[in-house]
């Protein structure tokens, strides 16, 4: 790697899914316009990975680690890290929480740690901490692996991004109360990618690629059943002015003919 280029930082993001009266929902949210980083765009909940996301002697059941580490192409401790930072970021940014007082039930109203989750948001605890002092096991059987997205290598800021889908749980509300979004809101993914070519909001490539995939799926079942073929995709710049557009990723040539304004990239 050129000295010149950022490393990438893990990161993981996480589609949260329900079925509607026309079909799977998604939450979706948009950023604050202050952000260092997806200024304004429309994302699904995520984050950088935290060192305390590994924590050894974290509460869980689910696939193991080494199951995550196969399926993402990375070692133990950081396939750990980077589901807790899923199941973390989630809490935090939305209020879902993807963890249960035992290995096979899930908190029903997560409401009740509001106060922990401000504290986890705020690095004052850490997510195994919170788990063990609730008494709670974090289910790593409610999430599924999706996709890996790496930031070009001409951005000054980077991540190494997991996707992973999780079905909301039955009883919990997601909800913007947090400083990272402007607006929040569920919609299809069919719907979400229509407004975005109308150009209601802005949508980078990897959430546009994720959002069309789930059009394919008729409800919640289906998507979790799905075995998806994890490839990393780092999307590069094109010759040309200014570096853009970007290539190197499935349908790009789909997405910039949908693009409604090829200048929303540059506010990434």
């Amino acid at each position: 790697m050129s000295e010149s280029v950022v490393r990438a930082r893990d990161a993981s993001t996480v589609m949260l899914v329900r079925d509607g009266a026309s079909g799977i929902e998604v939450f979706l949210q948009q950023r604050v316009t202050g952000m260092a980083f997806a200024a304004g765009v429309t994302v699904f909940p995520g984050g950088g990975v935290d060192p305390a996301d590994g924590t050894a002697d974290i509460a869980w059941t689910g696939p193991e680690p080494a199951w995550w580490a196969q399926r993402f192409g990375t070692d133990e401790q950081s396939a750990q890290a980077l589901v807790a930072a899923a199941v973390r970021e989630t809490f935090e940014e939305c209020g879902v929480l993807l963890a249960g007082p035992t290995a096979d039930t899930v908190v029903c109203d997560s409401t009740v740690y509001r106060e922990a989750r401000g504290r986890l948001e705020r690095r004052e605890i850490s997510l195994a901490g919170f788990l063990a002092a609730e008494g709670l096991v974090l289910r790593a059987d409610l999430l599924r692996p999706w996709s890996n997205w790496i930031t070009p290598e001409a951005e000054p800021r980077r991540y190494d991004t997991r996707f992973f889908v999780a079905v909301l749980p039955v009883g919990q509300i997601a909800d913007g109360a947090t400083s990272e979004a402007a607006h929040v809101r569920w919609q299809t993914p069919r719907d979400a990618l229509e407004s975005w070519r109308a150009g209601e909001h802005v949508l980078m490539p990897p959430t546009w690629s994720q959002l069309d995939a789930l059009c394919e799926f008729a409800d919640t079942t289906a998507v979790l059943a799905a075995d998806r073929a994890i490839t990393p995709i780092m999307p590069r710049y094109a010759p040309g002015a200014d570096g853009r557009p970007l290539s190197d990723f499935p349908d790009n040539e789909r997405y910039f003919d949908q693009l409604p304004d090829v200048d929303a990239l540059r506010g990434r």
